[in-house]
């Protein structure tokens, strides 16, 4: 006995230890237990306590002596550490009593958005501190312990809990229980029953129906299906699984319910269509919620709390696009409005539930019908909007429906007369259109020549007439309609009579359309046919017309005696080339607009081609009168014009010739006559009238004869290439020349380009001319070139035609140039404008390719005079760009164009020389020196020469010879 006791003693002061070490809960107070309370919440009558150990003091509730005791509550499971609560119940009655503890799994009520509480086994076991323990009963959506409080007993419970939250802990009444639970039980039921139907009758509008739309609703509806039966437990009753994977699927559904309302919005308004970056927005958003169906199986909550926040911002950003194109009257928009609203309110209302804002028991139940709601008026929504028009999508319409639609699509309006009561009707379209009241063009038929163009009611009486008469037929006229304004517009009505039984018209229907527009268009064309696109006067067979008409007239009334004056502009082309197409342009519109204030209304003004113009005469028949009046033309035609900021001298030419009856028989020769009295005052020194005598036939001053002799001119050695330099502005070397051909003619001297090149190339001629250019020029630089050894070497431009480099022979010509003799690759430049190579730029393209590619360089002509199309300039293979003079002289205030900097800076963007043309004294050469300008050519350093003279200004007279 002596050996055992230090033993015990020793137990017994361990245990004590042990008692005193673990947490101790101070004494609650107890809930009163009624007999007639159905349900009583203790969620705010519990006393939490989170363990240091696997032990728990407790200390109870007095009880009905007063005393206070503690007890001592063990974990399950040794060495865990889990939560703990503690209540007190007490029955103050004479009766047992037996009640049922329920803590549900889930709650949505305060689940919380971040991180949010999504349901697991919350009570592990419940230690009584006296009487019977308590049993637990099976539940699939709670924890159910069935207590038992004997009469006048206090009893205090220790629950061990799994989670550390327990959202809701209630009493219940046994019966009271199962009736909740079995009208909660009907009520879900029916919402899994609803959501089932619709996500059934989706799918199969979905199968029948392809359009994008019955997918994305049947998707949500199948995902918002899923989610009720995860909500209500019934999940779990099919497919079983603990609370941790009722977790995962709750958090991936809802990641899954964002998805698809986030597909169904992009997929109902379209919104693809509206900017290509909606769908790229989409796509991302869509795979982060797809990212988060995997998170859940790791993180639930934290997938979950995302989800939610996407569900929220679908929500909203949703609600702003259904908004702003609803205002835009985007009809999907509009019939999305209520729905979309109602959904906004349900995410209101669930961010209320689950910050714990809303602690309804019934906030839960009335928002998962409410999501089944939504989904149900979703589907109406895209019911209406798909089966709108339904069968017009799918072809099932009548003909007649048919016909109708066809009318509507092609914009006419009907026109219906009821012959019997002399009623017509038309579509109020056509008195909107011309702002005439309603009903205005409805009664009579009689009512129409109120407002038909007075020349045509005749046309419409009659056409009515013939459709009563004839009974057959159609009509197909086209009648002006007086607006309200006063204006008249085309209208074409297509009609044909309804014949009846009895063979007679019942009515004649039809069609109006407002054909304004074309026949305005009509009437474009038909003036651009016989008018001059630039000075809006007659063209040449206009005028032709006009001609013939009056020596027609003139044969049959001898005092007619018409007369046809032919006036052009001196050195028009000099003008050009000076001071550009678009001055030339001006110019033309000048005279044009001078000519016809000095005619009389009854004479005819035409512009025949380029500067020529031509008058007819028909207003005077005296023949000094007639000389007066070209006089006047000539003084108007030869006032400058201003141009810019810059005036132009003009100078004109006029030719006149009389009615002959034995010179005129035809048309043609009296324009002849007249042309050939103006180039006679030309070859006179031009600025000069002169009158059209039979002798001037026999002088072979015409086109005609000049392009007869200019097909000898090669052959008998009249042509001549002239070279005039082109200097380095850096040192005033000569770098090179451009080859200026000139023709000797034996009756009319020399003869400078722009007297014989249009003839030449009118005739082909210019296609011998050019190689002969070519041939001599690349002879005369091997020459140059063999004389004067310098870096870089000596080049030549030559200038080519459009005959020349629309012909693929070019090509060869300038291999056949090159083989012949030896220069340098680059030195024998082609040099073409910019209007010749825009006439076809693919073909110029290539063939400058090519001939670049064969060794020849390539000079750009008069830059900014053309199409100065920079996307073209690019692609052409030019090493070389000219600038036009208009650009290098001075304008009227002693300034040159701010633009030649530019033109200069884009050339060397480009890797091109520069050279400027026009270049008048030393002045203009320093300034274009300091902008850049590598060449210069102009009178400040010389005038064209020979090629006698061209070797010795580069020392290579010794090697000729």
């Amino acid at each position: 006995m002596r050996r055992k006791l230090p033993r015990a003693s020793l137990a017994l002061a361990l245990a004590l230890l042990a008692c005193l070490l673990a947490p101790a809960a101070r004494a609650i107070e107890a809930v009163r237990t009624p007999l007639d309370a159905r349900v009583i919440d203790l969620t705010k009558s519990v006393e939490s306590y989170s363990s240091a150990g696997d032990r728990l003091l407790v200390a109870t509730a007095p009880g009905a002596d007063g005393i206070v005791r503690r007890i001592e509550v063990r974990a399950r499971e040794e060495g865990t550490r889990p939560n703990w609560i503690v209540f007190a119940l007490s029955n103050d009655t004479g009766e047992q009593i037996e009640r049922l503890i329920v803590a549900p799994h889930f709650r949505l009520v305060g689940s919380g958005v971040i991180w949010p509480d999504l349901g697991a086994t919350r009570i592990s076991a419940i230690t009584a501190s006296q009487g019977y323990p308590p049993e637990r009963e099976d539940s699939e959506d709670a924890d159910v312990f069935r207590l038992t409080l004997d009469p006048g007993a206090t009893v205090t419970y220790v629950a061990e809990l799994r989670t550390p939250n327990l959202p809701q802990l209630h009493l219940w009444e046994p019966d009271a229980y199962k009736d909740r639970q079995t009208s909660l039980a009907l009520y879900k039921g029916i919402v899994i029953g609803v959501a089932g139907l619709l996500a059934l009758f989706l799918t199969i509008v979905f199968v029948v129906r392809g359009a994008v739309i019955f997918p994305a609703a049947a998707a949500l509806a199948w995902t918002v299906l899923i989610y009720v039966c995860i909500d209500f437990g019934f999940w779990s009753r099919i497919f079983g699984g603990e609370g941790a994977s009722d977790r995962i699927w709750r958090a991936g559904t809802e990641s899954i319910l964002a998805a698809t309302l986030l597909v169904f919005l992009f997929a109902y308004l379209n919104l693809n269509r509206w900017h290509v970056r909606a769908s790229h927005v989409a796509a991302i958003w869509l795979l982060f919620l797809a990212a988060l169906v995997g998170l859940a199986v790791y993180d639930a909550p934290v997938a979950a709390g995302v989800a939610r926040i996407s569900i929220a911002a679908v929500g909203a950003v949703g609600f702003v696009l259904v908004l702003y194109l609803a205002i835009h009257g985007y009809d999907r928009a509009v019939m999305l409005i209520p729905t979309w609203f109602l959904l906004l309110a349900w995410i209101v209302g669930a961010a209320f539930a689950v910050t714990g804002a809303l602690t309804n028991d019934l906030v839960s139940p009335a928002l998962i019908g409410g999501l089944v709601l939504i989904v149900m008026l979703i589907g109406f929504t895209i019911m209406q909007n798909a089966f709108v028009g339904s069968g017009l999508a799918h072809g099932a319409v009548s003909d007649s429906e048919r016909k109708a639609l066809a009318l509507a699509g092609g914009g006419d309006v009907i026109f219906d007369w009821d012959v019997a009561a002399d009623r017509i009707y038309v579509s109020p379209e056509i008195e909107a259109q011309l702002g005439l009241p309603r009903g205005a063009l409805e009664g009579p038929a009689s009512t129409w020549f109120d407002v038909l163009h007075p020349s045509e009611r005749d046309r419409y009486r009659a056409s009515l007439d013939a459709m009563l008469e004839q009974r057959r037929g159609r009509i197909n006229q086209d009648f002006r309609l007086r607006a309200a304004d006063g204006q008249y517009h085309w209208f074409r009505l297509r009609a044909r009579p309804v014949v009846g039984a009895d063979g007679e018209a019942l009515r004649v229907v039809g069609t109006l359309a407002d054909v304004t527009e074309a026949k305005a268009a009509e009437e474009r064309l038909l003036h651009d046919a016989v008018h001059d696109s630039l000075t809006g006067l007659p063209n040449r067979e206009l005028f032709h017309d006009r001609l013939g008409a009056a020596l027609a007239l003139a044969e049959a009334d001898p005092n007619l005696r018409p007369a046809v004056m032919c006036l052009d502009v001196d050195r028009f082309k000099e003008i050009n080339a000076s001071a550009g197409f678009p001055a030339g342009d001006s110019i033309l519109i000048a005279l044009a607009r001078r000519l016809s204030r000095v005619l009389k209304p009854q004479d005819t003004l035409a512009r025949l081609q380029g500067d020529e113009f031509v008058a007819l005469i028909v207003s005077e028949k005296e023949q000094s009168r007639i000389a007066e009046l070209a006089s006047a033309a000539l003084r108007v035609a030869s006032t400058p014009v201003a141009f810019s900021d810059r005036e132009i001298p003009l100078s004109t030419s006029i030719g006149v010739a009389f009615y002959d009856p034995q010179l005129h028989a035809r048309r043609e020769d009296m324009v002849k006559d007249a042309e050939i009295a103006m180039r006679h005052a030309k070859r006179l020194g031009g600025g000069r009238v002169e009158t059209f005598r039979a002798t001037m036939r026999a002088l072979r001053s015409d086109r005609v004869g000049l392009a007869a002799d200019l097909r000898r001119a090669l052959e008998r050695g009249e042509m001549k290439l002239f070279f005039q330099p082109i200097v380095r502005l850096e040192d005033r070397t000569v770098a090179g020349f451009e080859a200026l051909l000139r023709w000797d003619h034996p009756r009319e001297g020399r003869l400078g380009p722009a007297e014989f090149i249009p003839v030449a190339e009118e005739t082909g001629t210019i296609i011998d001319l050019g190689l002969f250019a070519l041939k001599r020029a690349a002879s005369e630089l091997s020459v140059w070139q063999r004389a004067l050894d310098v870096d870089p070497p000596l080049f030549v431009s030559v200038n080519v035609s459009s005959r020349q480099l629309l012909r693929h022979d070019l090509i060869g010509d300038v291999k056949s140039a090159l083989s012949r003799v030896e220069v340098a690759p680059g030195s024998l430049k082609l040099e073409l404008t910019e209007s010749l190579v825009m006439e076809n730029p693919e073909l110029a393209a290539q063939m400058l390719t090519r001939i670049r590619e064969l060794g020849a360089g390539l000079a750009l002509d008069d830059f900014g005079t053309g199409f100065s199309s920079l996307a073209y300039l690019q692609r052409f293979p030019f090493d070389t760009l000219k600038i036009d003079r208009s650009f290098v002289g001075r304008n009227g205030s002693g300034a040159r164009p701010i633009i030649l900097r530019s033109i200069v800076a884009l050339a060397h963007d480009l890797g091109m020389d520069v050279v400027a043309e026009g270049v008048e004294d030393e002045s203009d050469a320093i300034e274009l020196s300091q902008l850049g300008c590598e060449y210069a050519q102009g009178f400040a350093f010389g005038h064209p020469i020979s090629a006698d003279e061209a070797r010795k200004l580069v020392g290579a007279a010794s090697v000729a010879a």
